[in-house]
């Protein structure tokens, strides 16, 4: 976008942008330190985001961060195309900096060198020059990583104590397809991208409804992880959703807006661990959530009443 289409673009939003009395540091965040080239910043940020808000202050300085640096390598029309993913990226990446584990060298230092994106569409690519803090002391010497960014994702296993039934979805998926399988649909739990805004609980719930026609009662945690941490930013919360499900409650499912074809198999659980044993089910999070409710499922049962 040239600079008299983003100053077009920037008059959409008259006078003070109202986002920055919602935002304290917004402002500062965007235009530093002002003159031309904080101007410039300013009007690419407008015209990527077009007066729209992110909802919550954190977020909205993570996703202007995110945009701004982009600026120069993809245009304003094109992050404001991708703003569903980039908010998505932006709460996932809040949701990552609130969690602190125990592991690494006591100073768990990583310096950046380099950040940027070689692709962005729906998921991205992301390519850093780093080094790192080792276990031996010292730093690493720099380093170039590349990572499939993705953002944050739900599964839920939905699981009927009283009948002793699980469901499982079916449907196409892009990975299997491209590694080659020549019948690339699987069987699945439940499972979505956490929109912004959502807790995953929540995203459980949405995704139940969306993919089986689905109502479900308690939530149980499984577990929450990094699926493939040597390349994809990807961090999934499995859960397990108690339910209602009759035998016959199977069907075709799916959001014909995001192109889903979903098929569900609502089967007993010693069925799915069969299948499980076959080499029928290939995707981890659902044998993850299967072998977790191995477990718990005594105590489930007899809490149904059916111990």
């Amino acid at each position: 976008m040239d600079k008299a289409a983003l100053a077009v673009s920037a008059a959409d939003v008259p006078g003070e942008d109202p986002r920055f009395a919602k935002c304290p540091g917004l402002r500062a965040l965007i235009a530093g330190p002002g003159g031309a080239a904080g101007e410039a910043r300013l009007a690419f940020w407008q015209a990527a985001t077009r007066g729209a808000e992110a909802g919550d202050p954190a977020l909205e300085l993570r996703l202007a961060q995110d945009i701004l640096a982009q600026e120069g390598a993809a245009s304003a029309e094109r992050l404001y195309a991708l703003r569903g993913p980039m908010l998505s990226c932006a709460a996932s990446a809040l949701r990552a900096a609130g969690q602190t584990r125990a592991n690494g060298p006591e100073d768990a230092l990583v310096e950046t060198d380099s950040m940027d994106h070689p692709f962005r569409g729906f998921f991205a690519v992301a390519r850093a020059g780093l080094r790192h803090r080792q276990f031996a002391g010292g730093m690493s010497g720099g380093l170039l990583r590349e990572a499939f960014v993705a953002t944050d994702a739900v599964t839920v296993l939905p699981y009927d104590p009283v009948r002793d039934h699980v469901l499982l979805v079916e449907q196409f998926r892009m990975g299997p397809w491209i590694r080659g399988e020549a019948r690339p649909w699987l069987i699945e739990a439940v499972a979505g991208r956490i929109d912004a805004g959502e807790t995953p609980e929540e995203a459980a719930r949405r995704e139940a409804q969306e993919e089986a026609g689905l109502t479900i009662g308690e939530l149980l945690h499984v577990s929450d992880y990094y699926p493939s941490p040597g390349a994809h930013t990807e961090y999934i919360w499995s859960l397990v959703g108690l339910a209602d499900l009759p035998e016959k409650s199977g069907g075709l499912f799916g959001l014909a807006t995001e192109g889903e074809d979903i098929r569900t198999h609502v089967i007993p659980f010693d069925t799915a661990m069969a299948w499980l044993s076959e080499g029928r089910l290939a995707n981890a999070p659902l044998i993850l959530s299967l072998f977790w409710l191995a477990r718990q499922r005594p105590a489930l049962r007899a809490a149904a009443g059916q111990g």
